[in-house]
């Protein structure tokens, strides 16, 4: 026999029938090239036949109600279109609902199952009232295809909802960071600026004095400082942030057992410091290169372009280690071991043309890679950052911020059990 499963809908209207009922009024057509029957099933006819509905929560999509089954009132032929009249009845207790119908063949599947289209009809009850919030003809691929989209609207609707939300909380939270984690010396806060100086004073003295790496063979030590400075402005917030990123939630555990809070502002809070870091060392870059560069450009306009999607790679990496560091307690070890591999395969303290060429493409797999370039590119070469690999910098950062966010948020209700 023929694939029967088949059913197209047209003409739908669906009304409120009294307290927690609905009336739907539609044509159904057979759409395959099998007869349906009310009760025989041989040759090239299914049977038997009927109408049907199920009743789903809206929200978590788990089946609250098979609904009564209602006969076709006859056979019907290949392509034959009939009227058809069905009263759903809704769970008493007020909710949103989504209702699937469609044909089913008894004792075998439901039509909608084996990939037909059906209706899918959304409705809100409250007390007395049925309120009809949506009708539209849908098949499972449609379906499918609508939630994915959905589910990636969410996902970064999710996140700047929850920042404007907990915007003065956050905030609050990093100035904390910021003042505390300096709290009884004598620089205070200026160790926010002086911290990242030293350390690149350290790698420039061995480097540019001791190694006397040059980028360029015109350009002398000052050269070197520049390009230097440049490539380690990025590096500073990212690996601020990501290094701190596993053991962030351990450290805030009171957050986790004794009070409501919302935890997914914790990676978040490790970003914007590194980004104050950051900022306070692009100060001092930008003064250095009007005064003592080549100047600033008009190509600086395009910053914006490169700093964003090094925050979201930052903020998915923060939020994945977060989560995966409650799990496996050695996160923050090992990723201690890999930012420094990830340092040097980085080329901040040595010109990228000092790579072998046969091995460049593995290390223009780095995003962090792409990065540096970038702002190489707009602050010293005068140059828009090329094209390419600022667009796939794009997508695998947006990709890895709706991965990371997507993954916290799904864990984060085991992690009282496991602190």
């Amino acid at each position: 026999m023929s694939n029967p499963f088949r059913a197209r809908f047209s003409e739908a209207r669906v009304r409120a029938n009294g307290p927690s009922r609905l009336l739907l009024e539609c044509t159904l057509e057979n759409t395959s090239s099998v007869a349906w029957a009310e009760q025989t099933n041989e040759g090239n006819v299914a049977g038997p036949i009927r109408f049907g509905y199920q009743v789903f929560n809206a929200q978590t999509g788990q089946l609250i109600l098979d609904g009564a089954r209602s006969s076709l009132n006859g056979d019907f032929r290949p392509g034959a279109r009939f009227p058809v009249r069905a009263d759903i009845e809704l769970p008493a207790e007020p909710g949103r609902y989504r209702i699937v119908v469609s044909p089913i063949q008894e004792q075998v599947a439901w039509f909608y199952e084996r990939g037909s289209e059906f209706l899918e009809i959304k409705v809100s009850s409250q007390a007395e009232q049925v309120a009809v919030e949506r009708v539209q003809r849908m098949t499972r691929i449609r379906r499918a295809a609508q939630r994915l989209a959905q589910l990636l609207a969410r996902s970064f609707w999710y996140p700047l909802r929850t920042f404007n939300r907990h915007r003065v909380l956050m905030l609050s939270m990093v100035r904390r960071d910021l003042q505390g984690r300096y709290r009884g010396s004598m620089g205070g806060a200026w160790w926010t600026l002086a911290q990242p100086l030293l350390l690149m004073i350290a790698y420039y003295f061995v480097f540019a004095v001791v190694l006397r790496v040059r980028f360029g063979a015109e350009q002398g030590t000052g050269g070197f400082v520049f390009y230097f400075l440049c490539g380690m402005l990025p590096w500073l917030a990212f690996s601020e942030a990501v290094g701190r990123s596993p053991n962030i939630v351990i450290e805030h555990s009171n957050f986790v057992k004794r009070v409501i809070f919302p935890l997914e502002i914790l990676p978040v809070n490790l970003t914007l410091p590194g980004l104050a870091t950051e900022g306070f060392a692009l100060l001092v870059f930008l003064a250095a290169l009007v005064s003592l560069g080549p100047g600033l450009h008009w190509t600086a306009a395009y910053f914006p372009l490169v700093l964003v999607p090094q925050l979201l790679l930052t903020a998915g990496l923060c939020w994945f280690l977060a989560a995966l560091g409650v799990f496996l307690r050695d996160t923050g070890q090992v990723m201690g071991l890999l930012l420094t591999v990830w340092f040097f395969a980085t080329p901040i303290v040595y010109p990228a043309s000092a790579l072998p060429p046969a091995w460049l493409w593995l290390f223009q797999l780095n995003p962090m890679y792409t990065i540096v370039a970038a702002y190489r590119d707009i602050f010293l070469e005068h140059r828009p950052p090329a094209a390419a690999p600022l667009a796939t910098l794009w997508a695998v950062s947006i990709a890895t911020f709706w991965f990371g966010y997507s993954w916290f948020y799904k864990v984060k209700k085991s992690f009282a059990d496991l602190i």
